[in-house]
C-alpha cells in the first residue's frame, strides 16, 4: 500500500508542480509555435484520437507495438490474438472542463484467434447563444463509437511468436441536439487494420516474453461520405525491452486525407516507456510531439490479484490543474487465460520428464511422453525435434542388433 500511495503522490507532484504556471504556459507556447499545423482541426470525430485511458494514454500513445492490455483497441487491432488473459475494463477520462469520455472494453482469446468489443462515449455540455447573447438552446454534443475486433496469429511456433493480423469494425455516431444546430448529427462506419509481431533481439536476460516488437496500423478509414473527413491515420511503431522491467516505445504517425479540399495534418512522433518498480507497480510516461501542442503523459499501473488500476495525467496547453483536466482512470478485471498457462506448465513438465527418460535409456518411454506433449500443443517444436532424434536412435539400434544377429 505504501508503494501505491507513493506512485499516486509522484503523479500529483510531477504534474501539479508546473501545470498551472502562466509563465510556463507562455514559454511553452512560444517555443512550439513554429510547429503550428495549419491543417489541424479539419476532421470530425476528434474522440477517435482522444484516449479512453489505460496504458495507451500513459505511454503517450506510443503503443502500436506494445498493445499488451485492453487499451490495444485504440492502438492496434492485431493485438487481441496475443493477449495473455481475458480482460474486462471500465475507463473514465476527465478531458477538458466539463467534457468526459467513458469507455468499456472486453477482450478474449481462443488459441490463435482474438476477439474484442468496446464502447466509447464522449459528451460535452453545450449552450447556444443568439446575437444578443441570450440562451436559445442547451444540450449535449456527443460522440459514440462502438467497436468489434477480430484478429488471428499466423505462423506461430515454439520459437516464433507469430505474425498477428487484425481488424476493427467501428460504428460512429456524432450527436448534436436540434435545439443547438438541427441536421448536423452524423452516423458512419469505419475500419481499422493492423499487424503485430514479437521476437527476441539484443536480449541480455532470461524471460519467456519476447523483448522486441513491431507493429503497424491503418486506422479510421471510412467508405461512407460524411460532412467533413474523419481522421484517417497510418501508424508504425517499435518497442524494445533492453532490461526486464523497462520497455521503450516509439511511434511514427502519418495522417492521411482522400479529399483534396481537406488536406491532412503533418506527420508526428510519439514516445513512451513503462518501468516496473515491483511485480505490482509500474510507472508509465510518454510524450506526443504533435504540432504546436505536444502532450506529456505520466501514469501508473497497480496490479492486484484479479484487478488492475491505471491512473494517468496528461499535460498540454489546453488543460489546467484546477479543475483537474486530462485525468483518467481505468479499472481492469482479469478473467483468466482460458487454461493456457496450465497447459503450458503441463507440456513443459512432460517434455522435461521425457528428456530424463531419454537420458536414462528409456527411449520408447520418452517418445510416448513427447507424443502427449504434441497432442496438447502441436507447435511444441523441441518435443517434435527430440522425438525425431529418438526414433532415429531406435532405428539405428535395431539395425545394429539385426547385423549382430546376421553375423
Amino acid at each position: 500500500m505504501k508503494r501505491v500511495l507513493f506512485a499516486l503522490l509522484l503523479i500529483f507532484l510531477c504534474t501539479s508542480g508546473f501545470a498551472d504556471g502562466s509563465d510556463f504556459y507562455y514559454s511553452w507556447a512560444q517555443f512550439f509555435n513554429p510547429f503550428l499545423d495549419e491543417n489541424a482541426g479539419l476532421t470530425m470525430f476528434p474522440s477517435l484520437f482522444i484516449p479512453m485511458g489505460g496504458k495507451y494514454e500513459g505511454m503517450g500513445t506510443a503503443y502500436t507495438a506494445v498493445s499488451d492490455d485492453i487499451s490495444f483497441i485504440e492502438s492496434n487491432p492485431a493485438a487481441s490474438a496475443s493477449l495473455k488473459n481475458t480482460e474486462l475494463g471500465f475507463l473514465h477520462h476527465s478531458w477538458i472542463m466539463d467534457s468526459n469520455i467513458e469507455g468499456v472494453v472486453y477482450a478474449t482469446r481462443f488459441d490463435d484467434m482474438g476477439l474484442a468489443f468496446s464502447g466509447k462515449f464522449l459528451y460535452v455540455p453545450f449552450t447556444g447563444k443568439d446575437e444578443w447573447g441570450r440562451t436559445d438552446g442547451t444540450g449535449y454534443y456527443t460522440e459514440t463509437i462502438g467497436t468489434v475486433n477480430i484478429s488471428y496469429n499466423l505462423f506461430r511456433n515454439f520459437y516464433f511468436h507469430g505474425l498477428s493480423v487484425g481488424s476493427n469494425i467501428k460504428l460512429a455516431y456524432m450527436g448534436i441536439s436540434d435545439s443547438i444546430y438541427p441536421g448536423q448529427s452524423v452516423l458512419t462506419g469505419l475500419i481499422d487494420v493492423g499487424v503485430l509481431t514479437r521476437f527476441n533481439f539484443l536480449k541480455f536476460y532470461t524471460a519467456d516474453d519476447n523483448n522486441f516488437s513491431i507493429g503497424a496500423t491503418f486506422r479510421n478509414f471510412s467508405p461512407i461520405p460524411t460532412l467533413d473527413p474523419v481522421p484517417t491515420m497510418f501508424s508504425a511503431g517499435i518497442a524494445y525491452a533492453p532490461i526486464r522491467p523497462l520497455t521503450i516505445a516509439v511511434d511514427f504517425n502519418l495522417p492521411v486525407s482522400f479529399d483534396p479540399a481537406f488536406p491532412a495534418e503533418n506527420w508526428y512522433l510519439a514516445g513512451g516507456l513503462s518501468l516496473a518498480f515491483t511485480p505490482n507497480v509500474m510507472l508509465l510516461s510518454g510524450v506526443k510531439l504533435k504540432g504546436a501542442n505536444p502532450i506529456f503523459a505520466l501514469g501508473t499501473t497497480i496490479e492486484l490479484d484479479t484487478m488492475a488500476f491505471v491512473v494517468n495525467y496528461s499535460l498540454d496547453l489546453t488543460n489546467t490543474i484546477d479543475p483537474l483536466d486530462k485525468f483518467s482512470i481505468a479499472a481492469k478485471f482479469n478473467l483468466g487465460d482460458e487454461g493456457r498457462s496450465s497447459l503450458t506448465g503441463q507440456t513443459d513438465e512432460l517434455y522435461l520428464h521425457g528428456i530424463e527418460l531419454y537420458a536414462a535409456g528409456d527411449i520408447e518411454g520418452a517418445i510416448a511422453l513427447w507424443e502427449k506433449v504434441l497432442e496438447i500443443d502441436p507447435e511444441y517444436t523441441p518435443a517434435k525435434d527430440f522425438m525425431e532424434i529418438a526414433r532415429e536412435k531406435l532405428r539405428l539400434d535395431k539395425e545394429i542388433i539385426d547385423r549382430q544377429k546376421f553375423d
